[in-house]
């Protein structure tokens, strides 16, 4: 595997996207490839981590909102 192809691989391992064989292959090209696989691991990591951490969360429905205190209502009740 080259470390283009490692690169790519990466990516999807950092999101839990490869399958088992996948998997084996990039743990032995990880081995192959030492210190630099490790740095371009935690990279994609903190990319994925700064995505997350800067999406905004969605606004909950009313409906929603309803259904989950009549929940907690009825939680209380018993």
């Amino acid at each position: 595997m080259s470390f283009e192809e490692f690169q790519n691989r990466t990516r999807l391992f950092v999101v839990g996207a490869l399958d088992p064989d996948e998997m084996a292959e990039f743990e032995n090209a990880r081995h192959e490839f030492g210190e630099e696989a490790e740095a371009f691991i935690a990279e994609c990591y903190s990319l994925s981590e700064a995505f997350a951490l800067s999406l905004k969360p969605a606004r909950a429905s009313d409906q929603i909102k309803a259904r989950l205190m009549e929940m907690v209502k009825n939680r209380q009740a018993h």
